[in-house]
Formats: C-alpha cells, structure tokens, sequence
C-alpha cells in the first residue's frame, strides 16, 4: 500500500567534501527512487554536521582576511547548507526519476523551524558540527572560547546549541508539493532555527537534530512512517560488546529503559531513537519508526531488516 514517508537522511552521510558530497547524493538517489517507484510519497531531510561547520569556518576565515566580509550567523549557515545540499541531492534524485521514466518533480525547501528561544539548549551547547579532530586541536579551540566535545568516540567536534523542534514554519508548503505528486527535500539541516520576536521570524544560533526536527515534520503532515537513515542496519544494546544483540522490534516502553540505561550513545544512536519514540507517540495513525541503513530502506519498510519502533 502506498505509504506517506519522511526519510531522514544523516549529513555525515554525505561526505566531508563537495566531491564526497556528490558521490553520496549518487548512491542516495538509487534508494529514495526506489521507494517513489513503488508509489509512496516522499519528503527526504537530511543533516548538515560536517557541511555547516564548513561553512561557518569559511566565513570566519574570510573575515579574518577581509574585515568587509561579514561573520554570518548559525541560522544563516543552516540556510546555505540547506541550498548547497539540497542542489545536489534533487538533481541526482531528478535524474534517477527520469531514467526510470518516472513523472516527478523534485525541489528543495528553504524550511524554517520554530524553536523556543528559553530552550535548555540554548545554555548547554551540544550538537556537534564541522569535521572531526584530534583532542590536541581540540584543546586549541577550547582555548579560543569554543565548545567542543568527544563524539561518540569517534573525535572531538566543535558543539552548538541545540534546541528541540516547535514548529515546521513550511509544512503546509511540503503537504501541497506531496498531494501534487512532487518529492519535496526539506527541513535540510534540521531546518534554520527561528523563533518570533516583534512579530517576525528571527534566526536563532543554533542548530536543530535532523532527527527531531524529521520526526515533528512527520507528526505535521500525517506521516505513515519515519524512516531515519544510519551507518548500522540495526539498533543495537552492548553495542561493541561481546554481548552486543541487534533488535528487530523495539517498543516505547523498551526504548525508554534502554535510555536509562545508557544504552545509546549519545552524539550517535541515542538522537535517532529519541526522535523515533516522539513520532511514533505523536501520531495515532502511524504505522511505527524503522532505523537502518540507507541501502536497507526498501527491505525495513518491507519488514524484513531494520529496527522498528513500535508503541
């Protein structure tokens, strides 16, 4: 049966580098048009960690050079992350369509997310952004003024705020382009962080989980399922352990003491299962949550790989 998805599609994903870039946006389309093909509606988010913290440091470095360059915002690196990403994964989707003669169109987004300025978030840095580096280049940074922390044991990145998800300003947008048949990317990023003041949409410093920010677009506009991309296949408890054990099925009730646990780690696997639980909470009608990887998205919908987060 034809499904409503939301794909969330993580940024380190899709490389450190425009090259890298490419290339993944390659192996990307081949899944997302599967899906398409096989008549369900699409809306693909994707994340922007390596990508933004580029763009921030380019920025900086060009004032550095020249005082007439400005210093840009966070919200504003999001939006630019959000066209120099979103560029490349629509024409690599377009293409794919129309090889397979699919009648679709394919657009980005420039989406905003409404965050609340009073977030916790907002006092405890801790979304991680830009490539990763060793703990001595970290050291340098800390130096500076400049949050940074281990991610995941995987190296040190620099951290922001990161505030949850009130609001998709664009979702009634997103639904128009899906009941026309269209495959919208959105939220790219997480979505530009804003909130209202003086009765205008204002960027905020910060930068939105993919994760959340995929789960509450999927909670407004009536989603099926959330699809959340990864490196694993599943989701997994004593994961590295001699003990590890992946899970097929994994209820609210079970993900919730697995978090209590520390089973999940928390710049990794943790956000995803969060976001799943918010969705699969949200909405009375959706089918559940599935966490794999990008090339077992057919496969999990299908029911015969993956993680599913269920009530």
């Amino acid at each position: 049966m034809k499904k409503r998805i939301v794909i969330a599609l993580g940024g380190n994903a899709l490389g450190e580098n425009l090259k890298e870039q490419i290339a993944a946006a390659k192996i990307t389309e081949g899944a997302i048009v599967d899906l398409a093909e096989e008549g369900h509606e699409i809306v693909v988010v994707h994340g922007n960690g390596p990508q933004v913290g580029m763009i921030e440091t380019a920025f900086e470095t060009a004032a550095k050079a020249d005082p007439l360059y400005p210093v840009l915002p966070m919200s504003v690196c999001v939006a630019l992350s959000q066209g120099y990403i979103g560029y490349d994964l629509q024409n690599t989707i377009r293409y794919e369509l129309d090889k397979r003669a699919i009648k679709k169109d394919v657009a980005t987004i420039i989406t905003q997310v409404e965050v609340d300025p009073h977030d916790k978030a907002f006092e405890s840095p801790s979304k991680p952004i830009g490539h990763f580096m060793t703990q001595e280049e970290a050291e340098i940074l800390k130096g500076k003024g400049i949050t940074v922390m281990e991610d995941a044991g995987r190296g040190w990145r620099q951290v922001v705020a990161s505030p949850k998800p009130k609001n998709i300003i664009e979702a009634g947008v997103i639904k128009i382009m899906l009941a026309a048949g269209q495959i919208p990317v959105a939220a790219g990023g997480g979505g530009i962080p804003v909130a209202m003041r003086d009765g205008q949409y204002r960027g905020m410093p910060a930068v939105i989980d993919k994760d959340f920010s995929a789960a509450k677009l999927a909670e407004l506009i009536d989603a099926d399922m959330l699809i959340i991309l990864t490196a694993v296949e599943k989701v997994a408890i004593n994961f590295g352990k001699p003990d590890q054990k992946w899970l097929d099925t994994l209820s609210v009730a079970e993900a919730e003491k697995y978090i209590a646990e520390n089973q999940f780690a928390k710049g990794s696997m943790l956000p995803k299962v969060q976001a799943a639980i918010a969705f699969v909470t949200s909405s009375s009608r959706c089918e559940g949550a599935l966490i794999t990887l990008l090339t077992k998205a057919r496969d999990g919908i299908a029911g015969r790989t993956g993680t599913r987060i269920v009530k």
